[in-house]
């Protein structure tokens, strides 16, 4: 996978190295999740582009035609209570089996249990349905890059506090 960076390495890391050092931040069940759940979204739409967040409220991998975020189809999104699939659209995607959770007027996000959640048939349907309402079809072919978008200096916690 090609590489284009956009917010500054620290200490000349690579996209994928930050990337890691991102994920590295969560509890090895939460970085698993992250880690696989990445795996199987690289397989189902090899030509997109991953634009990658870490930002104040949540650590973001969208799968994009383009580098623009505007044209997201799909994103992972994490924080310390556990890993979601974010349908960038999702509140015009039809839900038939009411898997949708979130009332905002664009967004709309599953949560993975775990990464066999992907391979679920009714979340297949909406990833499929997510896919054909793109505004910007995904590349027919080639392999999508990494673009490391924003670091926030500031973040929530990615563990959970104890009590």
């Amino acid at each position: 996978m090609k590489t284009s960076k956009r917010a500054t390495s620290k200490l000349g890391a690579t996209g994928e190295q930050q990337l890691a050092g991102f994920i590295n931040k969560f509890d090895s069940k939460n970085a698993a999740l992250i880690r696989s759940a990445r795996k199987v979204m690289r397989k189902r739409l090899p030509s997109a582009n991953e634009l990658v967040y870490d930002n104040y409220n949540f650590f973001v991998i969208g799968y994009c035609p383009t580098e623009r975020p505007s044209d997201c189809i799909v994103s992972l999104a994490a924080a310390a209570n556990g890993v979601g699939l974010s349908f960038y659209y999702g509140a015009s995607l039809p839900d038939p089996h009411k898997l949708h959770l979130g009332s905002g007027s664009q967004n709309r996000f599953i949560r993975l249990e775990s990464v066999a959640t992907l391979a679920h048939p009714a979340v297949e349907e909406l990833l499929a349905a997510a896919i054909a309402q793109a505004k910007r079809p995904l590349p027919a072919g080639g392999s999508g890059k990494l673009v490391i978008r924003s670091i926030s200096e500031k973040q929530k916690p990615r563990r959970k506090t104890s009590d």
